[in-house]
């Protein structure tokens, strides 16, 4: 039998690839690769197997940066084994990383938690038992989310949004914007502005931003004007980039005047015509945490030391949207102020829209597999987003500049 991993595939990342097969084992070692950034975190590859089985000795191994060949997997088990996750970010509990498999092209499912074991000089692997697919086998940190899963939200939502081209990349891809609506010069229906992927590998961001807009989709015209912003760092997703502060500048640090990426260029052009167009109410920014955070769902807000004002409006959101998401999702601090070093001193998505457009913003980290006892799925997800749409709402009713929001609970 012909046994093949590869990353030529959506959102390949993978290295450090060993195939090892002894009796009835086929053990898959990899590592998630930096891409040339300086954090780890996404992988994403598959398991191939074709042919008929041919006898090979036990205990060969075989290694190749991408791709890996070798005869003689038996029909039995199949250890999938990570290295290195104390590079990842946020990889100090390799326990809690719970990656997701789907078999021959089926759905996705979550795997349990893996067996630890520390090597001879105290480096951890992280292994979990997968079955021999008769095909194939999908293998990612967390559920994809890309331009098909895009499609899929605006066929499923009625057309509700529109998809247009903003501008392109960087390396000449589309960049994609939702709306449902474009308003008009002076208007003054509400306004949102969300962002989503920025770190290319953060997909629970996408996740969450889809289950938002489903549930703004429901409320139908009594929506407030929303521009949405799904696939940032499109380069980076469809090269399977990681993204988080990746040469030569991570997207979120672009933000000064002027910017340093391309597609922040075109975004704060698009943030300009958005707030002339509607009355600017608040901004989201959908991120993933690290690896192994598995507390709940938290917000960071601005830094009441250095940005009062700003925090003060950002608050009365937190509130509404904490206590909308409630259990078993939001984190017990759902309040966060990020006072961590970065590796650049320009302005974030979050503060150029105070300082330049007087929005407030709200970041929200979704973790990668489970808040609390809870896995999380991509309903998981979606239902996130919702509680999050619905606790904008009674914001907007609460401050009477929109309709009253419906309660579904």
């Amino acid at each position: 039998m012909r046994i093949e991993v590869d990353t030529r595939v959506p959102y390949g990342n993978a290295c450090d690839l060993t195939l090892t097969v002894s009796d009835d084992v086929l053990e898959v070692g990899f590592s998630p690769d930096p891409h040339g950034g300086p954090e780890t975190l996404w992988f994403c590859f598959r398991l191939s197997c074709s042919g008929q089985p041919e006898p090979e000795p036990d205990g060969d191994d075989y290694t190749e940066r991408d791709r890996d060949t070798t005869r003689g997997c038996r029909n039995g088990t199949v250890h999938l084994v990570l290295k290195h996750s104390n590079n990842m970010l946020g990889g100090h509990d390799p326990e809690a990383i719970r990656p997701v498999v789907r078999y021959d092209g089926g759905p996705w499912e979550r795997l349990p938690k893996g067996t630890v074991v520390l090597l001879p000089d105290g480096r951890p692997t992280v292994s979990w038992s997968v079955e021999t697919p008769q095909h194939a086998i999908d293998v990612a940190v967390c559920y994809p989310y890309g331009l098909n899963e895009l499609r899929t939200l605006v066929t499923e939502t009625d057309a509700f949004w529109t998809a247009d081209t903003i501008g392109v990349s960087q390396a000449a891809r589309p960049l994609l914007r939702l709306s449902n609506s474009y308003g008009e010069e002076g208007g003054q229906r509400p306004g949102l502005y969300l962002m989503a992927r920025q770190h290319a590998g953060e997909t629970p961001g996408s996740w969450v931003m889809d289950g938002f807009l489903r549930t703004m989709a429901d409320f139908g015209d009594a929506a407030p004007l929303i521009w949405a912003i799904p696939l940032a760092n499109i380069d980076a997703i469809e090269g399977g980039d990681y993204g988080k502060d990746n040469f030569p500048y991570d997207l979120n640090r672009a933000w000064g005047r002027p910017p340093m990426r391309h597609e922040v260029s075109v975004f704060q052009r698009d943030l300009w015509r958005w707030r002339a167009r509607c009355r600017p109410v608040l901004a989201i920014d959908f991120h993933a945490p690290g690896a192994c955070e598995n507390n709940g769902v938290y917000a960071y807000v601005p830094d009441p030391d250095t940005d009062r004002g700003a925090h003060e409006v950002v608050m009365p959101w937190i509130d509404w949207t904490g206590e909308s998401l409630g259990t078993p999702y939001a984190a017990e601090e759902f309040a966060r102020v990020a006072r961590y070093p970065s590796r650049w001193e320009t302005p974030s998505f979050r503060t150029y829209l105070w300082s330049q457009l007087g929005v407030p913003c709200v970041t929200y980290e979704t973790p990668y597999a489970q808040t609390g006892e809870r896995v999380l799925t991509q309903e998981d997800y979606r239902e996130i987003g919702g509680r999050i749409a619905k606790g904008v709402m009674r914001g907007l009713d609460r401050l009477s500049i929109g309709p009253r929001a419906r309660d579904d609970d």
